[in-house]
């Protein structure tokens, strides 16, 4: 990335350029300025790791091997791998707001494939966190992928039936992803959701509460603003399975006549909770 004086300068002027040719937006425009992150809080998201390539490798070779040693119907690998990030967020604008916050996040994964009776499954395993000390440990990793990839082995199929269904957790990204565009505030006001007129309604059972929480320290998805320098805030998004919220940036939420919600870029830490959850 070019962060010289000559390169922000080109990137300035390639700004203006659009904007002196697009049509005037009166939804467009900065955040409003009483809803910016003027004082960011420290969500103790930066645990940088002084790891060597070599023990990177040590790492996630010690996560393949116990994947392989864990039964011997696993017969191949597609490897180990370890990562580590390190990121740096810094957001101004024309209110004067200049804010910005520091990031790490490791990771540790690997994947494996098994075989049984002429049939091969793969899957995978892994352990993220934003410190090092919040990584489960290698053999972990491995014994996790290989319980995950021998359970898809000798799949059976059902007869058409009506029955309860239970996701696994690693499901839930996309299950919910589904809510999360339905509720966005581009979808609402362009009225392509079928959740349209759902607000303040029920949605979902009356046991099942979606909470918000980007203030979780060292949460993965924690933020103390958003891509538009909006403040983010706890919220609930169902509450007792009414939908209370819409996830609004500063254009949709002028839109439809209403405040910025923080969500320009996505969604912050979503806790379910509810009955026997």
């Amino acid at each position: 990335t070019d962060l010289s004086p000559q390169a922000i300068a080109r990137t300035v002027q390639a700004a203006l350029d659009i904007a002196r040719y697009t049509s005037p937006d009166p939804y467009a425009g900065v955040a409003d300025k009483e809803l910016l992150a003027f004082d960011a809080p420290d969500l103790d998201l930066f645990h940088p790791a002084d790891v060597s390539p070599d023990e990177a490798i040590e790492l996630a070779a010690r996560a393949e091997q116990a994947a392989l040693q864990a039964d011997k119907r696993i017969t191949n690998t597609e490897g180990g791998s370890f990562n580590s990030h390190y990121g740096v967020k810094v957001f101004g604008n024309s209110h004067g707001m200049l804010q910005g916050y520091c990031s790490t996040r490791h990771s540790l994964s690997s994947c494996v494939i098994a075989e049984e009776n002429g049939d091969m499954e793969r899957d995978y395993a892994y352990t993220i966190g934003r410190a090092m000390s919040d990584l489960q440990t290698p053999e972990w990793v491995g014994a996790d992928c290989a319980r995950r990839t021998l359970s898809r082995l000798s799949p059976r199929k059902l007869s058409t039936m009506k029955a309860p269904v239970i996701f696994a957790n690693e499901v839930a990204t996309g299950l919910f992803g589904h809510l999360v565009g339905a509720i966005a505030g581009g979808a609402v006001y362009r009225k392509s959701t079928f959740l349209l007129d759902s607000l303040g309604k029920q949605i979902l059972p009356d046991w099942l509460t979606i909470e918000e929480h980007p203030h979780l320290l060292k949460g993965l998805a924690s933020t103390p603003f958003d891509s538009e320098g909006v403040r983010t805030e706890r919220r609930d998004i169902v509450k007792d399975g009414i939908l209370t919220q819409w996830l609004l940036t500063s254009y949709s939420a002028r839109k439809l006549g209403l405040k910025s919600t923080g969500h320009a870029g996505g969604i912050h830490n979503w806790r379910i909770a509810g009955q026997g959850l």
